[in-house]
C-alpha cells in the first residue's frame, strides 16, 4: 500500500504565522481573501501525523478557504491571549472551534505556557499550601505535575478538577464573546459527549470535559458538531497517518484519517446551514 512508503518519513509542516500571532501553524501559508472560514483547534486540528487533515478537506468541500489555526497541545489560552489570531478569525465567515481539554490553561492553582499550553511554568501559593509535600520544580508539562497530584491525594486532586472545569467554562464564554462571528463547536474525540469526563484524569481529550460544561457554553455558539469515531474507524484510520518509525507509538493517541473525513463532512453541513 502507498501508506506502507509514507509511513518511513515524516511529514514537512510547513510551519508558518498569521498576521501579528506568535503561534507557528501549519503551512503553507495562505493570503487569506474574504470570505473565508477559520479554524481554531489542538493537536487533531494541526493534523498531526496527518497529511490532509480536517481544514484541508473542509476547503475542497466547500470551495472556499480554510484557515487552519490549529495548534499542538493548544488550550484555550492559546487563542484567547493572541490578538492575531483573533483578529484574523473576527475576519472570517465562519470560525470553528474545536473543543480542547481544560488541563492546559492558567487557572488558580498553576500557570502555563501562552502558547505552549502543555508546558507547566510554576504553582500558585494555593497549590503549594495544597500539596505541601510536592516540589514543583520537577515538572515541565502539565500531565505529569497533574499525575503526580492525583497519586498523592485523590481527594485533593479534585479540588484541582473543579477548578480546572470552572475555569474552563469561564475562558470558554470569554473567548467566545471575544469572536465577532458565527462559531461551530466541535466535539473531536473517541467518545461521546455525555461521556466526557467519566474516566477522570485517565480518560482522553478533551480531558475533564464533560456534558454540564459543553451545555454551559452551547447556548452562545451557533451549532455543535459531535463527531465520535468507532475503534474500528480509528484502527483503519490510523493506517493512513505519516510518520518517522520512531514516532509510532505517539501515532496511537491519534484519531485518523476517517475521523477527519467525518468532521470534514459534518462541518461541510454546518457551514452551509449558515451561509
Amino acid at each position: 500500500m502507498v501508506y506502507d512508503t509514507l509511513g518511513k518519513g515524516p511529514l514537512n509542516y510547513q510551519l508558518c504565522r498569521h498576521g501579528t500571532s506568535k503561534i507557528l501553524f501549519r503551512g503553507p501559508k495562505k493570503k487569506l481573501t474574504s470570505p473565508y472560514i477559520a479554524v481554531l483547534g489542538g493537536t487533531e486540528t494541526y493534523g498531526k501525523y496527518v497529511e490532509h487533515p480536517y481544514p484541508d478537506l473542509l476547503q475542497l468541500e466547500l470551495g472556499m478557504q480554510v484557515a487552519n489555526f490549529g495548534c499542538l497541545n493548544a488550550g484555550v489560552d492559546a487563542f484567547l491571549h493572541d490578538y492575531g489570531v483573533l483578529t484574523l478569525s473576527n475576519k472570517a465567515r465562519v470560525t470553528v472551534l474545536q473543543v480542547t481539554g481544560a488541563h492546559n490553561m492558567s487557572n488558580r492553582f498553576y500557570a502555563v505556557h501562552p502558547r505552549r499550553n502543555d508546558r507547566f511554568l510554576r504553582g500558585s501559593n494555593l497549590l503549594k499550601d495544597l500539596y505541601g509535600e510536592i516540589d514543583f520544580t520537577e515538572f515541565n508539562f502539565t500531565r505529569h505535575l497533574l499525575s503526580a497530584l492525583r497519586e498523592t491525594s485523590v481527594d485533593r486532586f479534585a479540588l484541582v478538577v473543579e477548578e480546572l472545569r470552572t475555569a474552563w467554562v469561564a475562558r470558554m464564554k470569554l473567548l467566545i464573546s471575544k469572536l465577532d462571528c458565527d462559531i461551530v463547536l466541535l466535539w473531536l474525540a473517541d467518545h461521546r459527549i455525555k461521556d466526557g469526563g467519566a474516566n477522570g484524569f485517565y480518560g482522553s481529550d478533551p480531558l475533564f470535559v464533560d456534558q454540564q460544561m459543553m451545555q454551559a457554553v452551547a447556548p452562545f455558539v451557533r451549532e455543535v458538531v459531535e463527531i465520535v469515531p468507532t475503534q474500528q474507524e480509528m484502527d483503519e484510520g490510523r493506517e493512513g497517518l505519516v510518520y518517522a518509525d520512531m514516532d509510532e507509538p505517539a501515532t496511537r493517541d491519534m484519531l485518523g484519517m476517517i475521523a477527519h473525513r467525518r468532521a470534514s463532512r459534518a462541518l461541510h453541513d454546518a457551514v452551509d446551514r449558515i451561509i
